[in-house]
């Protein structure tokens, strides 16, 4: 038999047989969940909040509201700022 036909099949079946991906693929891993912000947003809206670090994004702040609806923050609002100081320095 040619080597070459061996080659193909060989590789052909390791093709077929090997087990699917389990991880997502890497644009979906490495996207920024927050591409746009919110400036202003009043407290009692909020039901909770949540942050993010990912290496490739920057600081991202989402605040899920009392209507279930989850938006970003901007990092910088007042307000914030003082709530993550308190809650450093606890």
């Amino acid at each position: 038999m040619d080597m070459k036909l061996v080659a193909v099949v060989a590789a052909l079946v390791l093709v077929t047989h090997a087990p699917p991906s389990e991880g997502k693929p890497l644009s979906l891993v490495e996207r920024c969940y927050c591409r746009s912000t919110v400036n202003t947003l009043p407290k009692v809206h909020i039901r909770e909040l949540r942050f993010i670090q990912t290496p490739n994004c920057a600081f991202q702040v989402i605040a899920k509201l009392k209507s279930n609806k989850e938006v970003c923050l901007n990092p910088e609002i007042r307000w914030l700022q003082q709530y993550l100081k308190n809650a450093i320095n606890k």
